[in-house]
């Protein structure tokens, strides 16, 4: 668990509370101002993602020998082609000719043998649980009063913090959690798994069509639950999945895990020709409830809830035409090496021996390093060239003429039409809006996703992009930027261009979670 922790006191400059040991610790409640301060290497390393050696040997010397044969045919009277055809001054014998037909053909083949392999999202969905699981903010506190585990101090403070979370009242919880006593055993932890990831799955191949047997690539993260066997293990066999599947069970990787693996999808793609690859991205809570008093575990309780998603991807050309977006990129950026960014969001035990994640003084200094990282690298990659040229005038004068200039800041509306900013809590998504300078418009799928269904963990980009479609506003072309933080510390992005015009699911599609209830936002989310 991860970039929810974030989610401090929204109207205070500091939050301060009180751990297990009686220290005080300190949460700044805003991110650095990352786009301040840029350092060239990432620059450089996103350059790279451009211009690697193909690039540059089909720019440079392909495209040019290619332009000037074109340019000296063109000088060539007409009346001299036809008199050198006629003539036959140039002629060919049989061998000379199955010669030239041969190696056009080998050139032809190695062309569409190493020509890079697309990867299409063919569809995905994203599991809605049932009413009886749905938990209001005041039945939240209700329960988290009446369960006998919380001090009153720590009672207070998760009504604070619930009260300016940003969450609304259709939130879900597992049946676990919400037992009179909470019934938090193996048994349950599996029962959610289950619900979440078959729920999302049966959506997913009921919108698609595909036979759960034609999968070869089976990947799912989830970061806190990783029984034996595993969770894809738990989905090759309730689908009957055919033997030689890859599967992969990613653990551990926090709230960007699910970018992880469309990244690992996306290499797997393109080292297997002609094959169907399926992503799963949740988070199992049944399990990781917090019973304890140090007041930076309990954040978790008040922003994490039930949800999870399934994502189809496919490398097969024909498969283009019914699919709904192409990767474009994928740039992962992990500050693990350091002390701090890798300590900065902890699992562990408390005093008397419950565990929870903690956080640490330095989590949003981590978090708005490891961000500026991973846009500093994307950049290169998505932003025109006016904003490429804005940005390295400013920065040349700043870096070396030592010029007392305001940064540049890029305008990344200009590289992309829709947003996904991970809902890891409120606090993080108003620093976000600020230094990227976004509209409410852009920030709409990210605060409406928090409202209805609470940090979702690696899922809830899902649900965002859910809501983007569910308005109606994907159109051909579109690009769309997907980010997300996760412990260790990572920042991850994706970025999707969109191959048509995406209608609005109807009320009977079951792998969009918003189709009953999208006229009634977006809301208006009270100031706590």
């Amino acid at each position: 668990m991860e970039n929810i922790e974030m989610e401090n006191e929204r109207l205070t400059a500091e939050m301060s509370y009180m751990d297990s040991s009686s220290a005080v610790i300190r949460i700044r409640r805003a991110l650095p101002d990352f786009l301040q301060s840029v350092k060239l290497k990432y620059v450089k390393l996103g350059y790279g993602g451009v211009c690697d050696y193909a690039t540059v040997f089909r720019y440079a010397v392909i495209f040019p020998l290619l332009v000037g044969i074109a340019y000296r045919l063109s000088a060539i009277p007409m009346e001299r082609v036809s008199e050198l055809w006629s003539t036959r001054v140039v002629e060919f014998d049989s061998g000379t000719g199955l010669i030239g037909l041969v190696t056009a053909g080998m050139v032809l083949v190695i062309y569409f043998l190493k020509r890079p392999r697309p990867v299409f999202l063919v569809e995905f969905a994203c599991y809605k649980p049932e009413e009886q699981r749905k938990m209001s903010v005041e039945a939240f506190l209700k329960m988290t009063e009446e369960n006998g585990a919380f001090k009153e101090e720590t009672v207070q403070f998760q009504k604070r913090i619930s009260a300016r979370s940003g969450l609304g009242d259709e939130t879900y919880l597992p049946k676990g959690i919400t037992s009179v006593p909470p019934n938090l055993c193996m048994k349950e932890a599996r029962a959610e798994a289950e619900a979440v990831m078959f729920g999302a799955l049966d959506a997913l191949f009921e919108k698609t069509g595909i036979n759960p047997r034609d999968v070869g690539i089976l990947i799912v993260n989830c970061s806190l639950f990783n029984p034996t066997p595993s969770l894809s293990s738990m989905i090759v066999n309730h689908y009957k999945m055919r033997g030689d599947v890859k599967s992969f069970n990613l653990g551990g990787m926090g709230c960007s895990a699910g970018l992880i693996s469309i990244d690992l999808a996306k290499n797997l793609l393109k080292a297997n020709a002609n094959q169907y690859a399926v992503v799963v991205s949740m988070e199992n809570i049944t399990l990781n409830w917090y019973f304890g008093n140090d007041k930076s575990m309990l954040l978790c309780n008040c922003i994490f809830r039930m949800g999870g998603g399934a994502v189809l991807l496919s490398n097969k050309w024909r498969d283009k035409g019914r699919s709904k977006y192409q990767l474009i990129h994928t740039v992962r950026t992990h500050k693990g090496a350091d002390n701090n960014s890798y300590s900065c969001v902890y699992q562990k035990e408390d005093a008397k021996g419950a565990v929870g994640v903690s956080l640490a003084k330095e989590l949003m200094e981590v978090a708005g390093d490891a961000l500026k990282t991973n846009i500093t690298t994307l950049g290169p990659l998505v932003l025109p060239f006016s904003e490429q040229f804005m940005f390295f005038v400013t920065l040349v004068r700043r870096k070396i003429m030592k010029a007392k200039v305001k940064p540049y800041i890029p305008d990344f509306k200009t590289a992309f039409e829709h947003f996904c900013i991970h809902a890891g809590g409120r606090a993080v998504l108003d620093q976000l809006e600020k230094n990227l300078q976004l509209s409410e418009w852009h920030m709409e799928p990210s605060r409406m996703t928090l409202n209805r269904f609470g940090n979702t963990s690696s899922s809830s980009l899902w649900y965002e992009l859910a809501y983007t479609e569910a308005k109606g506003r994907v159109r051909r072309g579109d690009r769309v930027w997907q980010i997300a933080f996760g412990s260790g510390f990572k920042c991850n992005s994706a970025v999707w261009r969109a191959l048509k015009n995406v209608e609005v699911p109807g009320q009977e599609d079951r792998s969009n979670p918003w189709v009953d209830s999208i006229d009634r936002y977006p809301v208006k989310v009270p100031v706590g």
